[in-house]
C-alpha cells in the first residue's frame, strides 16, 4: 500500500507531513514556494488521510514505517523532514528510527510530550454529517458550526469534503478509523529516542502546543534543537503567517 504525494520541483528533497484530519492540500501554497527555491517538495498524504489508502491499523509507528516504504520507494535519502503537529510526531518517530534518511529535521508546533485527547467536538461534528441531507459544503458548515465555531478550523476541516459522484457529497478521510485511534495521536515519543542531527521547532506565539516547559524534554531527544517563534500565529501557524513561516523554514534548510 502506497502513500499518495503531490511531488513539486526538483532539487533536494523536502518532505512535508500534515497533521491530524488535514491532508497535502493543506501544504500546496508552502510548497510551490519551496520548490521554486529549488527543492522537490514531497507533499504526502499520511495513512487514512487525504487520497492515501485506508487502514484499520493506526499509530506512528505505522506512519513511520509508511514513510520509509515511500522514501525507499521514490529513492530519498539525506532529505529534509517537515511536519505538523500529528505529522511532527511521525517526523520525530521516524528520524530517530531511521536518521540515515533524514538530514535536517522541522517539527511545527507539536513537542515530544503526550498530549490528553482534544478533538471531542471536532470528531463529534464530523460524525454528524450526514451525507443523504448535506448536498453543499454550505449546508456542511451550518452543521459544524454547532460544533466548531472557529471559521478557520471548519474551513481546514471542510477541505476534506469532495464529490463521489454527482450529488454525493463524502470526506476523505477514514473517520471511523481515526476516531477509534484518536488516543495514539496524542502518544509521546519514546523515552530513548534521539535525533543527532540539526533539528528546529517552530512553534506559534499564540499556541500552547509547546510551552517553555518544553525544551528541556526537547534538547533531551534532538540535542541539536533550537526553537523558534512564529508571531502572529496559532496552531496552524504555516497559514496563520506562512511569510515568517516560511523565511525562518527556508533559512534553516539552506544553512
Amino acid at each position: 500500500m502506497k502513500l499518495h504525494s503531490q511531488i513539486l520541483g526538483k532539487g533536494q528533497p523536502l518532505v512535508i507531513l500534515h497533521g491530524f484530519l488535514g491532508m497535502s492540500d493543506n501544504w500546496k501554497s508552502l510548497g510551490i514556494k519551496f520548490s521554486e527555491a529549488g527543492y522537490q517538495v514531497h507533499l504526502i498524504d499520511q495513512r487514512n488521510h487525504g487520497r492515501s489508502f485506508h487502514d484499520d491499523e493506526f499509530n506512528y509507528e505505522v506512519l513511520a514505517e509508511d514513510l520509509k516504504d515511500y522514501c525507499n520507494e521514490h529513492g530519498l535519502n539525506h532529505i529534509m523532514l517537515l511536519g505538523h503537529s500529528m505529522g511532527g510526531k511521525t517526523a520525530m518517530l521516524f528520524a530517530t528510527l531511521y536518521p540515515e534518511f533524514v538530514s535536517k529535521l522541522l517539527v511545527a508546533d507539536i513537542s515530544p510530550r503526550f498530549y490528553p485527547i482534544h478533538h471531542d467536538a471536532i470528531l463529534s461534528g464530523l460524525s454528524a454529517l450526514d451525507f443523504s441531507e448535506i448536498k453543499s459544503r454550505g449546508q456542511a458548515d451550518k452543521m459544524l458550526t454547532q460544533y466548531v465555531p472557529e471559521v478557520g478550523t471548519r474551513m481546514f476541516l471542510l477541505k476534506n469534503l469532495y464529490w463521489i459522484e454527482k450529488g454525493q457529497l463524502a470526506l476523505r478521510m477514514n473517520l471511523e478509523v481515526l476516531k477509534d485511534n484518536v488516543h495514539e495521536v496524542g502518544e509521546a515519543l519514546p523515552i530513548h529516542s534521539k535525533f543527532q542531527k540539526p533539528t528546529l521547532f517552530l512553534r506559534g506565539d499564540k499556541s500552547e502546543y509547546v510551552m517553555t516547559s518544553d525544551e528541556k524534554l526537547i534538547k533531551q531527544h534532538f540535542p541539536l534543537a533550537t526553537i523558534e517563534t512564529i508571531s502572529n500565529a496559532g496552531h496552524w501557524l504555516h497559514a496563520e503567517n506562512p511569510k515568517d513561516f516560511y523565511e525562518t523554514v527556508i533559512n534553516f534548510i539552506s544553512s
